[in-house]
């Protein structure tokens, strides 16, 4: 699939850029080229120590910001794949600097477009969030505006072979800024801060939301949205899955926040359809039959909505706990 292909990833040393540029090596180690383009020198200085050109001579780093667009057009110089990872993505920090995450999440996202209209990109993957179906803070409706700006994006590509899609899922587990690391820091005073007891959230892996990308990349058709099966947890049950002895300390919600979470609304269930691991939010001036065949898919209900409150999976303390084990500290203990 990315063998002889060059593929660009911005935001590439977060989180998601790491895992995915490893996973790249891993699978199709016949990849022509790879950018990983971001704005912090010391984090690519860093991810140079395991990944260095001269070990892996398909790989650049460039530094740039999605708000550059010149700097963004000129980084995607014969580049086949662009997978969009770059976001401000903290809430509180959100809410506090709104003109700043307005110029990266939305600005940033037109000028990925741009940059692929005008170098001949053939696909690109936009990394979008739960926090964008029905938002109530700042960085949920910046992603839900950059999602349909990639969806309009196929008005103005013109006659070009060029696909953009959406992959949309929740927490990460272990990722940069999430509950996991936080409450594994929090639990050597014996205290847990857990906003409310009935908090829920969805929870999908880094190896598994990176898996649904290189899916995307290879199936989709263009205009849709990913939304993954995934289960939910209770913030409380992964307090106790990692410190069991610990006193949880409810805070309240904070603002911004949601009790539970949605990556499917209501009002989406209309151009909703379903298939094996993923569903897929189509736009209303789509064939939907052209993609319900291609996907061998069925419409979801009308009327259904997918609320991390009221899934029908959900995780433990248990599968917490072997979870945690797996993707985030194989040296994990409680």
């Amino acid at each position: 699939m990315l063998n002889n292909k060059s593929v660009l990833i911005t935001g590439g040393t977060g989180s998601f850029g790491k895992k995915f540029v490893e996973t790249i090596f891993l699978k199709y180690p016949d990849v022509r080229r790879v950018v990983v383009y971001s704005r912090d020198e010391l984090k690519q200085f860093e991810m140079a120590q395991t990944y260095s050109e001269a070990k892996y001579p398909q790989i650049r780093y460039l530094i740039g910001d999605v708000r550059d667009g010149e700097r963004l057009k000129r980084a995607c110089e014969g580049i086949d794949v662009i997978i969009h990872a770059a976001a401000l993505k903290q809430v509180p920090t959100a809410e506090l600097n709104p003109d700043e995450c307005i110029k990266t999440n939305i600005g940033g996202a037109q000028n990925v477009i741009n940059a692929a209209i005008a170098q001949n990109v053939k696909i690109v993957v936009a990394l979008s969030t739960d926090k964008a179906a029905a938002p109530i803070n700042l960085y949920g409706a910046t992603k839900l505006c950059s999602d349909k700006l990639f969806i309009a994006a196929h008005n103005i590509k013109g006659s070009r072979d060029l696909r953009f899609s959406i992959v949309r899922y929740g927490n990460v587990m272990g990722s940069r800024g999430s509950v996991i690391p936080f409450f594994m820091k929090k639990k050597e005073e014996g205290v847990i801060p857990v906003t409310h007891k009935d908090m829920t959230r969805f929870n999908i892996s880094l190896e598994e939301g990176v898996g649904m990308v290189f899916w995307a990349i290879e199936n989709a058709l263009g205009k849709e949205i990913f939304v993954p099966k995934i289960p939910s947890y209770k913030i409380e049950t992964v307090a106790k899955a990692i410190a069991p002895e610990a006193r949880i300390e409810y805070t309240g919600i904070r603002p911004g926040e949601k009790l539970h979470e949605e990556m499917i609304t209501e009002s989406d269930s209309y151009n909703t359809i379903e298939f094996d691991k993923y569903f897929a939010i189509l736009p209303s001036d789509v064939d939907k039959e052209i993609y319900l065949k291609h996907f061998n898919a069925r419409e979801v209900q009308q009327g259904f909505k997918y609320n991390s409150g009221t899934n029908t999976q959900w995780e433990t303390v248990e599968t917490m706990r072997a979870k945690i084990k797996k993707y985030v500290d194989p040296q994990f203990t409680m």
